[in-house]
């Protein structure tokens, strides 16, 4: 049965490109401060342990949301390793940084999401997918909000 949601089929596709870019962007993001939550050590430890583990875990359901928004497009969602290393804009950290490090990168893949949802939210808005572009809304919020406490750590 072919969908027929309002949404031209290449209007969807070009929607779903760009979450497929903030769904590597969301899961990159999520390796990356689940790693720091069990590698942070430091006077700041007990803090950012309990914090990086909110943040993960928010991490992980954002994934999931976008994924079936994704299908929900009837495209499919990329869910491979390879798939979100060409589709992210985050950098992968290797070693063990220092915690201030730690928080440093993790504001700088914050940012990085919130640019990929803003761009993602304006071909939302052209493809008349008013669904995609209210998640993508609250997707930006957030990023935007982690970004500005993980920054005050740093003051």
């Amino acid at each position: 049965m072919a969908l027929n949601i309002g949404i031209a089929p290449k209007d969807r596709q070009t929607i779903a490109d760009q979450l497929s870019k903030l769904l590597a962007d969301t899961y990159s993001l999520y390796l990356k401060t689940h790693s720091f939550h069990w590698n942070v050590t430091g006077p700041q430890f007990n803090s950012l342990h309990a914090m990086f583990e909110t943040q993960y875990n928010e991490l992980w359901l954002a994934a999931d949301e976008i994924a079936e928004r994704i299908r929900t497009l009837d495209v499919p969602a990329p869910g491979s390793y390879s798939q979100f290393a060409k589709l992210t804009s985050i950098k992968e950290e290797p070693g063990v940084p220092e915690w201030k490090d730690m928080v440093g990168q993790l504001v700088e893949g914050h940012e990085i999401a919130a640019h990929t949802a803003r761009g993602a939210i304006k071909v939302a808005q052209d493809g008349g997918d008013e669904g995609t572009a209210d998640m993508l809304t609250g997707r930006l919020k957030e990023h935007e909000k982690t970004a500005w406490m993980l920054r005050s750590l740093l003051k």
